[in-house]
């Protein structure tokens, strides 16, 4: 039975990976560092491994017998530098693989990535690209548009007040996507063991919709009204102070918000059929942000 490993096991994409790749008959070695999150996934195919995907002799133990990876950098706020977090996720996995001499590697990447740097996190994805493809691996890097989770995120001001928001321009169009596409992309390409090379997939969901446009399919979908408010730079530089980031990480998400808010930036990839993704819009709403509520 193949072995998988799986970073960020307990998050929302690689979750949905472990459980599409155990379902197909592989064993997703499941790497996080809470034990009991681990276990509480009820995958009863996995294997849980507690280890911190930054650091490189915990994931070359946890990923040993791995045949493929899932690599991505999970989001956090409580380090010194970004920039540095993922230089240490990035390096962990590298030299997991070299070690272990792992086959195929699926990155979670960003829409955009290698396009130019200041883009903050975008621009770290596209150095983890680099780094990986420097390996002797086949290595596919994902590179989705922005998370529809994000308004699970604000469920709590939707129900009560009515009311979400973002830093970008009401008429900015986003390709948001479903994690679960994520994953569906993920998974595929783990368990197929004919792809071979280094590839960049853009997944872009169905289609770019304005901010302004969620919020009129928010309200008819919810049967109540539903705005949009943009966020100003002062009033995001405050809600990141109040969550104690640092100086350097409060700059680092702002060159991020600005880029992809650019109307020239990342979002503005053309795009194709292999971008395009199943769940829409109203079907995320459904199964996932007012179960939510």
């Amino acid at each position: 039975m193949k072995k998988i490993a799986i970073a960020a096991a307990t998050g929302n994409i690689g979750s949905s990976v472990a459980r599409q790749i155990a379902s197909h008959g592989a064993t997703p070695l499941l790497l996080g560092q809470n034990l009991k999150r681990l276990n509480d996934l009820y995958i009863s195919e996995g294997v849980s491994i507690v280890a911190d995907i930054s650091n490189t002799e915990q994931v070359i133990a946890a990923t040993e017998g791995a045949e493929a990876l899932f690599w991505v950098v999970p989001p956090v706020l409580n380090v010194s530098s970004l920039h540095e977090w993922y230089q240490k996720v990035t390096d962990a996995g590298v030299a997991a693989v070299i070690q272990n001499k792992i086959k195929r590697v699926v990155l979670v990447s960003s829409l955009g990535a290698s396009s130019s740097p200041n883009l903050g996190t975008v621009s770290y994805c596209g150095d983890m690209e680099v780094a990986f493809d420097k390996l002797n691996a086949n290595v596919l890097a994902l590179r989705p548009g922005y998370f529809l989770e994000n308004f699970i995120l604000q469920a709590k001001d939707i129900r009560e007040k009515g009311i979400f928001t973002f830093p970008y321009d009401s008429d900015h169009d986003i390709p948001f996507i479903s994690s679960d596409d994520i994953a569906e992309a993920a998974s595929r390409y783990l368990l197929d063991e004919t792809w071979a090379g280094h590839w960049k997939l853009n997944l872009m969901g169905p289609e770019n919709i304005t901010l302004a446009q969620a919020a009129s399919r928010l309200s008819a979908m919810m049967g109540k009204s539903v705005k949009y408010v943009q966020q100003s730079g002062e009033e995001v530089k405050a809600q990141l102070s109040s969550w104690g980031t640092s100086e350097s990480v409060q700059q680092e998400l702002m060159d991020l918000f600005s880029a992809l808010g650019d109307s020239n930036g990342p979002y503005a990839t053309p795009r194709t059929i292999e971008a395009t993704t199943a769940t829409t819009f109203e079907q995320f709403l459904e199964r996932k942000f007012l179960p939510s509520l």
